[in-house]
């Protein structure tokens, strides 16, 4: 009789230990859900970060271009003032 006491013990037991396991895995597995959430978010800053860096990388490609571009204008003007000064001194000269 004392076997037949033992056995309701015994399957309690391991019916509580197999809860706590149950328990602990259902714990482990939100964790890991978790961290793959966090993962994700992870990855998806990292790809917006990375189309802004070409998105600005594109816009300081444009403006080394526009720089470039006035660079050779303000040339251009140049050279048209300082003939526009010459120009302006040959007809004082022949106005005398």
């Amino acid at each position: 009789m004392a076997s037949a006491d033992s056995q309701p013990r015994f399957g309690q037991s391991v019916k509580g230990l197999l809860s706590d396991k149950v328990g602990s895995c259902g714990g482990d597995v939100i964790v890991l859900t978790r961290q793959v959430l966090k993962g994700s978010r992870s990855q998806e800053l990292l790809g917006q970060a990375a189309r802004n860096m070409v998105i600005q990388e594109d816009a300081i490609l444009h403006s080394e271009d526009s720089l470039r571009k006035m660079s050779i204008i303000t040339t251009h003007l140049q050279y048209h003032v300082e003939h526009s000064k010459n120009l302006q001194d040959q007809l004082r000269h022949l106005l005398k």
